[in-house]
């Protein structure tokens, strides 16, 4: 057996090629594709191969994909902003030569990592479900991903759709050490009511998610799964928590909601036109994500893949924060 994962030198590929290293028969080969191996990433094990390279090359995914038998993709380019056709060569044409691949392997099964961004509105929502209709994307990472998502769903290829919400955990490098930073730097204001939840998922879960896709029955094939604890938190409590324990100060300057989305607008105005597309410090979907409830049904993936939530959020956010207080000493 060979499994393949891509992305397998970020955040979540790190994590599952650890676990897939631990639980996988002796027979099976892991193939762990990235651009750059990272020490915190970087999984030591006899069944463990990487392939370094990039996967807008067909001819690089072509060589490394034969004789694969299940295909993890996790790749993509996450981003609130950037260039158009990055997000497009990184998440579609990707996406497109990893489904050629597979055809041309006919491997079993392919579970595709995508994104719960699809479902953003700037509106509190709650029990969000996967048949719920998709509102118009937010920005172009939004979009490339459904586009990613159709592209799976169109092929043929027997396979299962996560989206994971939010990940945490030992080894986060984006989400909390990005609002950290933010905080560290005076640049974090509190905004709207403060009492919006949102969903938050630990790594460990969604590893768990991806495990029984690999090996789902066929009625849980070809489906698209929300992916999450399915218990949304207060957010900024949480975050409040997090500074304590770094020894930060609280965040204490306000600014209105009206007057955020404005300079949010503005920022995002400048960046497109005259910027390059580089991503600003502050964004409107950011400003969601901070201040609107945002929670998943679960129900889907619990009743055809199996999936329970092992761990609370809480664990994993003890366990971030001892792995992020350790990163900087």
């Amino acid at each position: 057996m060979n499994v393949i994962v891509t992305g397998a030198t970020g955040f979540l590929g790190g994590r599952l090629l650890e676990r897939l290293a631990k639980k996988c028969p002796v027979d099976t080969q892991l193939i762990g594709i990235g651009r750059t191996l990272r020490p915190q990433n970087t999984v030591n094990h006899e069944r463990v191969r990487y392939e370094l390279g990039n996967l807008e090359d067909e001819s690089f995914v072509q060589r490394v994909f034969r004789g694969a038998d299940k295909v993890v993709h996790a790749a993509a380019l996450s981003s609130q902003m950037g260039p158009p056709g990055a997000f497009e060569r990184a998440n579609v044409q990707v996406t497109r030569h990893v489904v050629n691949a597979c055809l041309e392997e006919a491997v079993q099964r392919l579970v595709l990592i995508s994104s719960p961004s699809v479902y953003f509105r700037l509106e509190d929502q709650t029990n969000i479900q996967e048949s719920d209709p998709l509102p118009e994307p937010i920005n172009v990472y939004a979009r490339t991903k459904r586009e990613a998502e159709c592209i799976v769903q169109e092929s043929g290829v027997p396979h299962v759709i996560l989206r994971p919400r939010a990940l945490i955990g030992q080894g986060d490098t984006v989400i909390l050490p990005r609002v950290i930073r933010a905080h560290a730097e005076g640049r974090l204001r509190r905004m709207g009511s403060q009492e919006n939840k949102v969903d938050l998922t630990p790594v460990s879960n969604v590893v768990d998610a991806i495990l029984l896709a690999l090996d789902a029955k066929a009625e849980a094939l070809n489906q698209i799964y929300n992916i999450s604890n399915g218990s949304p938190e207060l957010l900024w409590p949480l975050l409040d928590e997090v500074f304590d324990k770094l020894g930060l100060e609280p965040v204490n300057k306000h600014i209105s909601l009206f007057a955020a989305k404005g300079i949010a607008r503005m920022l995002e105005w400048h960046a497109k036109w005259l910027n390059g597309h580089k991503e600003p410090a502050l964004t409107v979907y950011g400003i969601g994500t901070l201040t609107n409830t945002f929670a998943m049904d679960i129900s889907k993936a619990r009743e055809l893949l199996g999936y329970e939530p092992r761990q609370s959020v809480q664990e994993a956010m003890d366990e971030f924060l001892s792995w992020y207080k350790s990163t900087q000493s």
